[in-house]
């Protein structure tokens, strides 16, 4: 439009919301904190140009979709994220999921697992098989795998202390089934960064973390074409209490470092990029949540392509998985949850996810039964192939709304980031603790709007009904006989291994870790002898030491 043009409808707007006294509502603000307004037009994307900031889909900048036809070739991949107990329970899980229609699997480990201790540690007492499947040793991998097909199985590793040595574990299951590891498909979380910033799952300091993280990575590279050694967590910082802008800016600042130190091995960026993906929480707000994932697929095309000068288009994609938080469900009324779930679900389509992991509606509670987990793969299953989402790319592209939400989101996450180089750098940020505390303000804020009644949600704080009938859900139980047939079995593995295997499997590690050398090769055959997890972990220790969480004053 002519200059003139402009002029009159922005005329025309003001005295439109000043007929209906829109300028007397009470505010509305979104992530950001950013009024929004009643209604949008074009005056708010006359600063878009559509080349360089929207585009096609498939084309830099990527913000209507990584790939030309998108989910007109085909939907997202849908899993749900499955284990408990001992190895056979998980894998009569997986099976189940799998003839639902479950594309791949998605391991979730038990805490043990996750802090690299063995089911016999003290410190595992209460927690073994409770969270997640436990698993001690190869001998465990062989009874979760067993009659699945691994050579063509995607699988998904959610863990980040020990994720070195679940990896050596998986290639040294495949070699002992005579399958090449160049068929191997999957990925592995792979991201210690955020466990210092939120969760606290770490084991080893912050340095050896990032040497072992960088081994996977060009092992993967050299050896693994098929496999994704990055998953980068941004939802574990969500579910801390991150706004949807933090949790992509420190997603991305935390992504930055581990590309540095891959370069620094000796990498080129277009080995590596293209197997970068991400896994971030998702809300109910749809249009700020599928905007947010717009914004940041724009960002990340920018950043690798000037910051780190990926020339393959392949390297700029923002790959992720979403999936809807626990954080928004709620245990009051959990038939609730099924509605928050399928909203955030939407969310996620409409941002151009390329996998999803939806919980069950009983997540608050316990692991899920058989049927609330059918039930979550159901709702992504009807929301493919029976609402239309899928016959057009980036429906929400063109909106006045979400163009200008895109670019304010994208503004968010580049300040975030920009705080971060402030500090020095991520590992300098979390080593200050300032990742840390900007996340519980956010916690702080939103749990005080809740209580308040400032952030609405149904069922807990608005709508609550005293009289309303408590359903009759069948949970989870987890059986306390469990741990104890889990230790009897890695006490057998140890009497029938070879002792000498593992002490010269574990001292070749400790030597190759003097020489600085990639650690892979000898996590694997430490693997094959049938070292325990925390044999392993506590040899890496003793190499690299622990690490000591900072005072935040």
């Amino acid at each position: 439009m002519a200059n003139h043009e402009w002029d009159e409808l922005g005329r025309e707007l003001a005295a439109w919301r000043q007929a209906h006294k829109l300028d007397e509502m009470a505010p509305v603000t979104g992530d950001l904190g950013q009024p929004l307004q009643v209604v949008y037009t074009p005056l708010d994307t006359a600063g878009i140009d559509y080349r360089s900031q929207i585009g096609l889909p498939g084309q830099y900048p990527f913000t209507r979709g990584v790939y030309p036809a998108m989910y007109r070739v085909r939907p997202w991949a849908m899993r749900l994220y499955a284990g408990f107990g001992s190895a056979q329970d998980t894998n009569r899980r997986w099976k189940f999921l799998l003839e639902q229609g479950n594309h791949g699997v998605a391991c979730a480990f038990d805490l043990p697992t996750q802090m690299g201790l063995d089911s016999d540690d003290p410190l595992a007492a209460d927690e073994v098989g409770r969270l997640g499947v436990a698993i001690d040793s190869l001998a465990d991998l062989d009874l979760l795998y067993q009659d699945l097909p691994v050579a063509s199985l995607i699988s998904s590793f959610n863990i980040n202390a020990p994720a070195a040595v679940i990896l050596a574990m998986y290639v040294a299951l495949a070699q002992k089934q005579g399958i090449a590891p160049q068929k191997l498909a999957g990925t592995l979380s792979n991201d210690m960064l955020c466990e210092y910033v939120s969760r606290g799952m770490w084991v080893l300091g912050m340095e050896g973390a990032l040497k072992l993280t960088t081994d996977v990575v060009e092992f993967c590279v050299r050896n693994l074409p098929k496999f994704y050694p990055f998953n980068i967590r941004g939802i574990i910082m969500r579910e801390a209490g991150a706004s949807m802008v933090q949790e992509a800016g420190f997603a991305f600042a935390n992504a930055a470092t581990y590309i540095e130190h891959a370069l620094k091995r000796g990498l080129d960026v277009d080995q590596f990029a293209s197997r970068i993906s991400f896994f971030f929480s998702t809300g109910t707000q749809i249009f700020e949540e599928a905007a947010r994932y717009r914004a940041a697929r724009r960002l990340w095309a920018r950043i690798m392509k000037e910051r780190f000068g990926a020339a393959d288009p392949a390297s700029q994609l923002l790959r992720f998985t979403g999936t809807v938080g626990g954080g928004f469900y709620r245990a009051q009324e959990p038939e609730n949850n099924l509605i928050r779930g399928a909203y955030g679900l939407l969310a996620n389509v409409l941002g151009g996810v390329q996998g999803m992991l939806h919980p069950a509606m009983d997540e608050p509670f316990a692991i899920p039964t058989e049927e609330t987990a059918r039930l979550a793969l159901r709702t992504q299953q009807i929301c493919a192939y029976e609402t239309g989402v899928t016959k057009t790319v980036d429906p929400l592209g063109g909106s006045y709304y979400v163009e200008a939400l895109t670019e304010e989101l994208e503004q968010g996450i580049v300040k975030v980031m920009d705080e971060v180089d402030k500090q020095g750098g991520a590992l300098a940020a979390i080593s200050a603790g300032y990742m840390q505390t900007c996340i519980a303000d956010q916690a702080y804020r939103m749990a005080r709007e809740e209580q308040d009644g400032r952030r609405v949600v149904v069922g807990v704080n608005k709508f609550v009904d005293p009289q309303a009938r408590k359903p009759k859900l069948r949970v989870h139980r987890h059986d306390p006989a469990m741990a104890e047939h889990q230790v009897a079995r890695l006490t057998q593995v140890r009497t029938e291994r070879s002792a000498h295997a593992v002490q010269a499997a574990l001292d070749d590690l400790r030597r190759q870790a003097a020489a600085e050398a990639n650690l892979m090769p000898a996590l694997i055959q430490a693997a094959l002898a049938y070292a325990s997890l925390g044999e392993i972990m506590t040899t890496l220790k003793d190499i690299y030491g622990p690490y000591k969480e900072p005072v935040v004053i």
